[in-house]
């Protein structure tokens, strides 16, 4: 099995820690340069295209199970 390598979520984590301290400091708005824009719309890409395959892998898995079947007998005393 590949191993994937690790997601760059650094520009979300600081998208959201600049959202935050807008917040805390009652700002209205949140500005991102381009290049920061960029990043964050990779990272998220890259997350979401990630957690698409692991759920097709889930499905793939849930697919390929058979039945379990269990007979209970009561057994005697």
């Amino acid at each position: 099995m590949q191993t994937k390598a690790p997601i760059n979520t650094a520009p979300i984590e600081r998208l959201l820690q600049q959202i935050k301290n807008a917040d805390s400091s009652q700002q209205k708005q949140v500005t991102l340069d381009i290049a920061n824009a960029k990043e964050v719309a990779y990272s998220l890409g890259t997350v979401l295209a990630r957690l698409a395959g692991n759920y097709e892998n889930i499905i793939a898995k849930a697919d390929n199970q058979s039945d379990i079947e269990v007979k209970v007998d009561g057994g005697s005393l």
